[in-house]
């Protein structure tokens, strides 16, 4: 039993609250992505993020900022299917109490995480001086934001079902009876988990001349996040009260590790072409444990203090191409690729995985005048999905995602970006011939919900 509860919490403690963008990564920076989603071809001061390249073709000498400010909600929902152990208790309250096995009922449950960042920030920064840029950038590039499940999670409760039974059994055998329904005990768990990195990106542009230039700079990110939850099932008071798991953890954690990024852009008359690409990030996390508690602790030996585990950010490729149809229209073609399957993950978690994360972006904008531009795109995303990647709080579905805003010209210097995304997700399903391991069949069905809203200011000075 102990054993059986002490996995469970591994599986329950892989939570990652993403918002955007492949498994570890958020792609979302700036509010012109929202209203645009593909912005790897175009030329603007959210491009030090998106096309760092690029920004060497800004119009303009001298310094060009941006900040701009996001608010993430998203809900991450279970059905769960699946059989536990019942018996059948006659006499209920007479003594002997004599109950006897008659297989597996089935039992169906809806659970609902919620996660939300409602601050997002990121910050921008470009000093050019003829043909030599130099940028910064400043933002939440993973994770961003705090997931709770505030009910509990049928892995606990088809856990307590399970090893209740087990318990039970062996109390028979040894001349006992127990009472082993689900309607004899209560189990009341709660997670809260947060995840941000936060990325300081710093480079160098350079114009080799009219049409091409590159870019090479580097990353420092920090990662910074923790747990902090319970679990708890007893018997009910009428049969006993005796407890059957107490679980406590709190637990924080730090890491850090570099990021080199290169990037490259061509004007071809109307065409504009575009690639970044961001190196692998070697990155452990260290925990800095306060309590926990749990029936054998040496089996959470990963969250123990002072443990470090991997969480590496994978390499990142971007390629897009850019095209002015009318001087007042433009449209964006794009393609990602996070090479998820060489990041290292705890447990080596990805090597279940299909393949690394694919994006496919469009997007287009329209200058209704000079002061208005209206836009709008779509992203598909591909994550490579496998059963054994998937569990009950860290689990991914495919994806679209649509985006719809304006770029609004307050001043010669100053343009005001909104922007609004949303994401469909397709459900994805995971069959188990041992739920859980409690050894009957289930079925759960995740699903996801994603909005997102965005505001920026960019100025030249």
């Amino acid at each position: 039993m102990k054993k059986f509860f002490s996995v469970s919490l591994l599986i329950w403690l892989t939570l990652s609250p993403l918002f955007a963008g492949g498994i570890l990564t958020n792609t979302n920076q700036h509010a012109a992505f929202l209203r645009m989603i593909s912005r790897g071809a175009s030329i603007g001061i959210d491009g030090v993020y998106s096309n760092p390249a690029g920004v060497s073709f800004l119009p303009h000498n001298g310094l060009t900022m941006s900040f701009s400010v996001q608010s993430a909600f998203q809900t991450r929902n279970i059905d769960a299917s699946y059989n536990t152990y019942a018996y059948r208790r006659d006499k209920i309250g007479v003594e002997p109490f004599n109950p006897q096995y008659i297989g597996s009922e089935s039992v169906n449950e809806y659970y609902k995480g919620k996660a939300s960042a409602p601050i997002i920030p990121s910050l921008y920064a470009a000093y050019k001086m003829d043909d030599l840029t130099l940028s910064a950038f400043f933002g939440v590039t993973g994770g961003g934001g705090k997931c709770s499940f505030d009910a509990g999670l049928p892995l606990f409760k088809s856990l307590v079902s399970a090893l209740v039974f087990q318990q039970s059994s062996a109390a028979a055998a040894a001349g006992k009876s127990i009472p082993l329904n689900r309607d004899m005990y209560n189990i009341t768990s709660a997670m809260d988990g947060r995840q941000y990195i936060y990325a300081l990106q710093l480079g160098v542009g350079y114009k080799f001349n009219d049409w091409l230039a590159g870019f090479v700079g580097g990353k420092m990110n920090y990662f910074t996040g923790g747990y902090e939850g319970f679990v708890n099932a007893e018997l009910l008071p009428n049969y006993g009260g005796t407890t059957l798991a107490d679980i406590k953890l709190d637990c924080t954690q730090t890491g850090w590790g570099l990021t080199p990024v290169i990037g490259l852009d061509a004007k071809l008359n109307r065409w504009n072409f575009a690639v970044k690409y961001e190196f692998k990030t070697n990155l452990n996390i260290e925990n800095k444990t306060k309590t926990l508690v749990a029936p054998d602790p040496s089996l959470l030996a990963p969250y123990a203090d002072g443990v470090n585990t991997p969480s590496d950010i994978p390499a990142f490729l971007t390629i897009a191409a850019g095209y002015e149809v009318l001087p007042q229209w433009r449209v964006n073609a794009e393609f990602h690729h996070f090479d998820d399957k060489n990041a290292g993950m705890a447990n080596d978690k990805q090597k279940a995985l299909t393949h690394g994360t694919l994006e496919y972006q469009v997007g287009t904008e329209y200058d209704v005048n000079h002061f208005l531009t209206l836009s709008g795109g779509i992203q598909f995303t591909n994550y490579g999905l496998a059963d054994n990647f998937q569990s009950d709080t860290s689990f991914y579905c495919d994806s679209y995602s649509i985006g719809l805003g304006a770029a609004v010209k307050l001043s010669s210097k100053a343009l005001l970006n909104i922007g609004y995304m949303w994401t469909t997700y397709k459900d994805y399903t995971k069959s188990m011939d041992s739920y859980n391991n409690t050894g009957l069949p289930g079925t759960d069905i995740y699903s996801r919900t994603n909005k997102v809203f965005g505001v920026s200011l960019d100025y030249s000075f």
